[in-house]
């Protein structure tokens, strides 16, 4: 079957769909299935739009709530994860995943499912080391520190994905798995960031929880976004002892929605013919939830995972064939999702704005629904029911938890060798920025208008979007060189781009283990309007 995957989708969604319906008709094809890899932005109202963490001059209503609504209705079946770029409050209401709107389902803090035979998992956010070992206990109102927080990878969502047993073949995260950039054309990479340099060399560019999910899922195709660049990848695994032939994951990341850049590809997926062509629950997964069930934590104490070191009477959680039975049994061997999407937000009325309107914490019935099924706790119910039992006692660590985080004193050590887990996108002016050069003009016309600088072609406009063989082609730095003239088919206007951000000043931010300064961090014209926003810097 034909897969679209997208990078960062930035709420860009009607330029998504037109640019898939324009090349659905171009090149005679029918798309089965898009998959974004993170920052969807799913902002419903004004509302939703305060629980983004991006500066206020960046909160824009886009498309999503005229999918929302009904007014429109997505072309394809779409499948997103979360980024660090989103309606928080939202998406928080479907921590096991369900519909945002109709055709456009949300995977949850992590999840799988299955389409047409083919498994695809995911998991949401950014790794950051000081949040990764605490519990989801955010709910809007958000403050300061838990508008970032929410959307930062949890040590229980990677434990619950190690339990699978069961092949990947698709499995998606925001940011990257750390070391895969080894797995490709570094030389390629560094010419097109050369901000990543430093990272790259000391192997601390990327997420260390997704590498190790990488390592342990082994899936077909790995996804990514958040770097805003396309980059590909062929990583050979070891081999187990229980396996015949080693494995192989083909990576690619790809850039945000925005005219000349690698945002889209397709790729020809292998799938069951006789399976189901509705979205379906994946058995095991859900006996994982089941069994992990009790381990669900919705507060800020930090704590480890259950591991095989003597200190935990149970540390195995997979699935086994008995309990994947149960659960086939408990639902009639029909795994299909139920279409369950209702609205649980006002939606935005350009002729009523509601500009001081406040996200209040939502249980949404889908997961109701879900959790009443399966046995499960409702996080959100679960963050209610402590927020009211402990009210005074919350606001009080909350204060001292912001003067801790302020002072970096509370920080706890990484259960990683090295947690740098804060530097990649601090240099980045592309994710820092978010898209100043260019504004909101450049969104508006993301699609296939020619310009002076990119002739009226649409493999020229997008040179992403073509048809990925059979096996993405990976060689050493020094092979790459004529295919990568053929990857990269990047115009005059991008060269020029690059040469911008390469001649831009940089100065040391953050601080490294003995407190000096150790980030570099892009210099930018409206300096102002960031002083107050320090996280956004390195997110």
């Amino acid at each position: 079957m034909k897969v679209a995957v997208a990078g960062c989708c930035h709420g860009a969604l009607d330029k998504m769909y037109e640019t898939l319906e324009l090349l659905q008709r171009r090149h005679r094809l029918r798309l089965d299935l898009l998959l974004c890899c993170g920052d969807f932005q799913a902002v419903r109202n004004e509302a939703d739009q305060r629980c983004m963490a991006v500066p206020a001059k960046y909160r824009h209503m886009q498309a999503f709530h005229r999918y929302y609504s009904g007014e429109k209705k997505a072309p394809v079946l779409t499948i997103f994860i979360g980024g660090n770029h989103e309606a928080s409050n939202h998406l928080q209401e479907l921590p096991y995943g369900g519909w945002v709107a109709p055709s456009i389902y949300y995977l949850g803090y992590a999840g799988v499912v299955k389409y047409r035979g083919v498994r695809i998992g995911g998991i949401s956010g950014i790794f950051k080391s000081h949040d990764y070992r605490k519990g989801h206990f955010e709910c809007p109102p958000y403050n300061r520190q838990t508008i970032r927080s929410a959307y930062h990878v949890r040590n229980i969502e990677v434990f619950k994905l190690k339990q699978l047993k069961q092949p990947m073949d698709i499995f998606m995260s925001h940011d990257w798995p750390r070391s895969i950039y080894h797995f490709g054309n570094k030389k390629q990479l560094l010419k097109k960031k050369s901000f990543f340099r430093q990272e790259v060399e000391s192997n601390t560019l990327g997420s260390p929880a997704a590498s190790e999910l990488l390592q342990h899922l082994k899936p077909t195709y790995w996804f990514s976004a958040h770097l805003h660049v396309k980059f590909a990848a062929l990583m050979q695994h070891q081999m187990d002892t229980k396996e015949q032939l080693p494995k192989a994951t083909k990576f690619l990341a790809l850039d945000k929605c925005l005219p000349h850049r690698d945002f889209l590809q397709i790729i020809d997926i292998d799938h069951d013919p006789n399976a189901s062509d509705s979205l379906e629950y994946d058995p095991e997964w859900l006996a994982v939830l089941k069994a992990t069930n009790d381990l669900i934590n919705v507060t800020q104490n930090s704590w480890n995972m259950p591991e095989n070191n003597g200190l935990h009477a149970k540390w195995d959680y997979s699935a086994t064939e008995e309990a994947i039975k149960e659960v086939l049994e408990e639902m009639n061997h029909n795994l299909k999702i139920p279409v369950n999407f209702s609205l649980t937000a006002a939606c935005y009325d350009p002729n009523k704005p509601q500009r001081h309107l406040e996200p209040v914490h939502v249980i949404n019935p889908q997961t109701t629904e879900f959790c009443a099924q399966f046995g499960l706790i409702d996080i959100n119910n679960k963050i209610q029911q402590v927020k009211e039992e402990g009210s005074v006692r919350g606001e009080y660590e909350e204060e001292e938890e912001e003067e801790r985080d302020s002072t970096g004193s509370a920080e706890e050590p990484s259960e990683y060798n090295t947690d740098s887990s804060g530097l990649s996108l601090s240099i980045n002016p592309d994710e820092i920025m978010l898209d100043e050069e260019g504004g909101d003009e450049e969104l508006s016309t993301c699609s296939v208008d020619p310009s002076p600088d990119h002739p009226p072609d649409f493999s020229a406009s997008f040179s992403d979007i073509r048809i990925m063989p059979d096996s993405m082609m990976v060689s050493s730095d020094d092979a790459m060189d004529s295919t990568n003239e053929e990857l990269e088919k990047s115009g005059g206007s991008k060269q020029t781009e690059e040469k911008i951000l390469n001649e831009r000043s940089l100065k040391r931010i953050g601080k490294n283990e003995n407190g000096n300064s150790g980030v570099k961090k892009i210099k930018r014209r409206n300096q102002a309007i960031y002083a107050a926003e320090e996280e956004d810097k390195v997110e």
